[in-house]
């Protein structure tokens, strides 16, 4: 892609660390506005750490990560999701005591432009029908559902998903892809982790390939079946 303009993210030299394992060694990528963009790579490689680094979960990190002209590295986390990231972790979060329709409304509106709850419940029709039952109740998929519907009422632009068709069955993966194409076409910027690179690439613009805390490699869409083999090596599949 031609730098036309700044990227919305840039990450530079990106360390972290959690207590004295040092995870990330020099993180670097950029991730454009509108573009859906993956972390590929191996489990234990520093793939959710970077992204609870971007969030500033992580606290023991350094470098640069610059959030639409806005250098947050020494920002806290409630700083940061307020300039317009949001973030679904693996384990999903879902109040379990909580209803469907109460876990979406919780979530605090952090700039204008977010979703109506009308428009999420056109985009996800399951929760509608389930806006009454617990947390606790939902089936794996609907739960990934809620997660990710339940940010977009903030009003955040960048949303970071970590891992989200982990253990669901094919039919399910298959509509987080179509939601995941369709908030796209909304404008919607998404960067995901994922090992499942045939999943990725019916998603993604462009896929970054991490290995030992490091981005080894950038690998365009429409070149994943030509790297299918060197994909295959990074990823032990």
């Amino acid at each position: 892609m031609p730098e036309l303009h700044q990227p919305l993210l840039r990450v530079r030299d990106l360390h972290a660390w959690y207590g004295e394992s040092h995870i990330l060694h020099g993180m670097n990528f950029d991730v454009h506005k509108g573009e859906v963009v993956t972390l590929l790579g191996r489990n234990g490689v520093g793939k959710t750490t970077t992204m609870r680094a971007i969030m500033g979960i992580v606290r023991a990190r350094k470098g640069s990560i610059v959030y639409d002209g806005h250098e947050t590295i020494d920002l806290p986390s409630e700083r940061i999701a307020r300039l317009g990231i949001a973030y679904v972790p693996e384990e999903r979060g879902i109040f379990s005591s909580l209803n469907v329709r109460e876990n979406l409304l919780l979530p605090p509106v952090v700039k204008p432009g977010g979703l109506s709850l009308d428009e999420i419940y056109e985009l996800f029709p399951v929760l509608r029908e389930r806006s009454s039952s617990q947390g606790t109740k939902l089936s794996g998929g609907e739960q990934q559902m809620l997660a990710i519907a339940r940010i977009l009422r903030t009003g955040a632009e960048l949303l970071l998903l970590d891992e989200p068709t982990e253990g669901l069955a094919p039919v399910i993966v298959q509509q987080i892809g179509r939601i995941l194409r369709t908030l796209k076409s909304k404008g919607f910027t998404i960067l995901l982790v994922e090992q499942n690179f045939h999943f990725a690439a019916t998603v993604a613009d462009r896929h970054y390939v991490v290995e030992h805390g490091q981005v080894v490699d950038m690998i365009e869409n429409d070149q994943i079946a030509a790297n299918k083999n060197k994909l295959e090596a990074y990823l032990g599949v």
